[in-house]
């Protein structure tokens, strides 16, 4: 699995239109532009896709003009979670259906306990038993090693997890974990854009974020300089980009990563509520200090 499921993923946008609906063209058009930064694949529907804002009907549009456009160039994963167990395997057994390569989805919102998590996960993943399942884990929200290892164990297609989280001691485990069964392919995707070189020093083949939208050959380099073994460039390159982060978080990131979308010429719109739009007020001064921090180099990598 690790020679389809490498490099820089985009955790991808989902463009709106001025009413709110999903732009296809916009979406198209930026499905293609990413495909052109040399990316290792598309994350579809996910938290910076708006997925869980979506209906089922919308998302089942985003994921077949999402493959309609790749045309099989790179690698699809579709994030199928949904609060209702039953939407999230109708969208697993449409991901197979429409040739996507892999599936996944977040922890459950409601539920009672790890037993609750593991008939969750284990109905969607058989919604879809001929792809790889990827559990999606924000760190902190549980032990993740000793999911992951019970997942593993009752999953037959449990393929990895996108682990976003700031321990590389907790994601090193979860690499590990590939090594205790011949023969099974095993994919631990970094989550954390912040710190996408120090997962691919811990074994993280590949990585996928939010802000390889408007950056993704930044964190293609980050990758290519790491694994060449020019750690000290890589790290030079993640501190850089870093610097867009913090200043996209500080103004309120799902806005702010909309407004650094149309300095590149791709209007996404705005974000779905309870998410909320850059105010008008912040937009110039957004734009300024992105200058000021070399966004433009950055995302023309």
């Amino acid at each position: 699995m690790t020679d389809t499921f490498h490099g820089a993923w985009p955790a991808l946008i989902t463009p709106a239109t001025a009413d709110g609906e999903v732009n296809c063209a916009v979406l198209r058009d930026l499905v293609e532009y990413l495909i052109g930064k040399g990316i290792g694949g598309l994350y579809v529907c996910g938290s910076t896709g708006e997925g869980l804002q979506l209906s089922v009907e919308e998302r089942v549009q985003v994921t077949d003009t999402v493959l309609a456009q790749v045309r099989g160039r790179v690698p699809i994963i579709v994030h199928a979670g949904a609060t209702a167990t039953r939407h999230a395997c109708a969208l697993a057994v449409h991901a197979q259906k429409v040739g996507a390569a892999g599936f996944g989805s977040v922890l459950p919102s409601v539920g009672g306990g790890l037993e609750s998590t593991y008939a969750h996960y284990r109905a969607i993943a058989a919604a879809a038993p001929n792809l790889p399942f990827f559990p999606y884990l924000f760190g902190g929200q549980t032990d993740a090693v000793s999911l992951m290892t019970e997942l593993r164990r009752r999953i037959p297609n449990a393929g990895g997890a996108k682990y976003t989280g700031p321990s590389m001691f907790e994601l090193k485990r979860l690499v590990d974990l590939g090594s205790t069964e011949s023969g099974k392919g095993w994919t631990i995707f970094s989550g954390m854009d912040e710190q996408c070189i120090y997962a691919a020093m811990s074994g993280a083949p590949a990585n996928i974020g939010s802000t390889l939208n408007p950056m993704p050959g930044a964190y293609r380099e980050i990758r290519r300089r790491c694994e060449s073994g020019d750690v000290a460039g890589a790290n030079d390159l993640q501190l850089r980009v870093n610097r867009v982060t913090a200043l996209l978080l500080d103004a309120g990131f799902p806005g702010a990563l909309r407004e650094s979308m149309r300095i590149l010429g791709f209007d996404c719109g705005e974000p779905r509520l309870p998410l909320l739009p850059l105010a008008a007020e912040k937009r110039a001064v957004l734009r300024s200090e992105l200058a000021s921090v070399g966004f433009a180099e950055l995302a023309a990598m």
